[in-house]
């Protein structure tokens, strides 16, 4: 008895909720054909559902109040847009890959080679095009190739460096280039490091490995990170978009194609996947300012190269370690009637600077003598040991001529 009467109450309650929904169904119905939504004869939606893109946008910023009833009701899907083409087009006449020719010097011989890197037209004047890269890109040549988008290569000169913050101003010649390179080219668009925020969309363009210009993109993973590698310091752009050997120089842009880093594969390097670095463009425009004014400076037939009159050695790393010696030139001997020795360097000095750019070599340092006149005047910085450690000394000097010189 008591099995019957659950089985008539179950029937009883669902012969109840069936016959709520049926009347439930109704209303909603009749709402909808009156309102225009639903057509009475099929019941289905009167136009279609629309499907709204934007761009690395994931929400829309538009209140409720600026939709309309209709549009309150209509699904709208945000995509993320991946496809950088547009961006890429735009902006890949503004890089360039650079090839810095030098010779590297060994114990019993030296070799010639060369090492690839990238750069990115920032401004003209009357008669040069300026390209900002990376320090290290240049650093210690011989002689500098750059090859533009349409794979015309011209060589450049150097306008000025600072290897502190890893950065270079080369110069080419714009009575060098023919015209149909001249209407390829573009002048990249500065955009504004300090906005960025962690997560936005980035692209990277460069040389990578050597092999000619490259895309990778990411997003930028943390800002203000600070860094110290190989005597280059300050704080620097993360992102996971691949940066490579030969990416150095090369462009970080936002996704309206504006330049807010300067790669660097040297900051970091490779040591760890998926961590690329950028020299962040707010903080880099001043220093690129200033070395876009200095004077440029060809190189010059040895006949007509100053000479300073030193024998010199390079500081190794050991040795910046182990004693606490100036990175630069350690200098073994000063000629006596020679440049230098008029000047006041001394032995045991260390040259550390050179018509103030850093001088990290007994390379770099010849290198910066076959852009100078014999009769040049330049100021140069020695660290000289005293009782309280080693001092900094600015010094000028007038160089002399090879020619005129007999160390023997």
């Amino acid at each position: 008895m008591k099995t019957f009467q659950k089985i008539v109450l179950s029937c009883l309650c669902g012969i109840l909720f069936g016959s709520f929904a049926a009347v439930s169904f109704f209303v909603v119905r009749e709402i909808g054909v009156t309102t225009g939504l639903l057509e009475e004869s099929t019941g289905q939606q009167t136009s279609e559902p629309q499907y709204l893109e934007e761009s690395v946008v994931v929400q829309s910023s538009d209140t409720v109040e600026d939709k309309t009833e209709q549009e309150l009701m209509i699904p709208v899907l945000y995509t993320v847009k991946t496809d950088v083409t547009e961006v890429v087009d735009e902006v890949m006449p503004a890089i360039v890959s650079i090839t810095n020719h030098l010779t590297y010097n060994y114990y019993y011989y030296t070799r010639n080679a060369d090492a690839s890197g990238s750069g990115i037209i920032i401004d003209s004047n009357e008669s040069e095009l300026l390209v900002v890269t990376n320090y290290h890109v240049i650093e210690d040549n011989n002689g500098i190739t750059v090859t533009f988008a349409d794979g015309t290569d011209v060589a450049a000169q150097v306008k000025g460096t600072d290897a502190t913050r890893d950065l270079a101003i080369i110069a080419v010649k714009i009575e060098d280039l023919d015209q149909g390179t001249l209407e390829t080219i573009a002048i990249a668009k500065m955009g504004d490091s300090d906005s960025l925020k962690v997560g936005e969309p980035v692209i990277a363009i460069g040389n990578a490995l050597g092999y000619g210009q490259s895309v990778t993109t990411g997003v930028v993973s943390a800002l203000d990170r600070e860094m110290n590698m190989d005597n280059v310091s300050g704080t620097f752009i993360q992102t996971d978009a691949a940066i490579n050997p030969g990416n150095s120089g090369g462009a970080l842009l936002n996704i309206n194609g504006e330049v807010i880093g300067i790669n660097s594969n040297k900051i970091g390097g490779s040591t760890v996947e998926g961590m690329g670095y950028a020299i962040p463009i707010s903080a880099a425009k001043p220093i690129i300012e200033e070395l876009s004014l200095k004077e440029t400076r060809e190189l010059l037939p040895e006949e007509e190269q100053g000479y300073l009159g030193i024998s010199g050695a390079t500081t190794t790393a050991q040795e910046i370690m182990y004693y606490g010696y100036p990175e630069g030139v350690y200098v073994a001997k000063v000629f006596e009637d020679t440049a230098a020795e008029k000047a006041g360097v001394q032995q045991g000095d260390f040259i550390v600077s050179f018509d103030g750019e850093t001088i990290k070599s007994m390379q770099s340092l010849a290198n910066k003598l076959c852009y100078y006149a014999a009769g040049s005047t330049v100021e140069i910085e020695v660290m000289r040991q005293t009782a309280r450690g080693y001092q900094q000394i600015t010094l000028e000097v007038t160089l002399g001529s090879k020619l005129d010189m007999d160390t023997e």
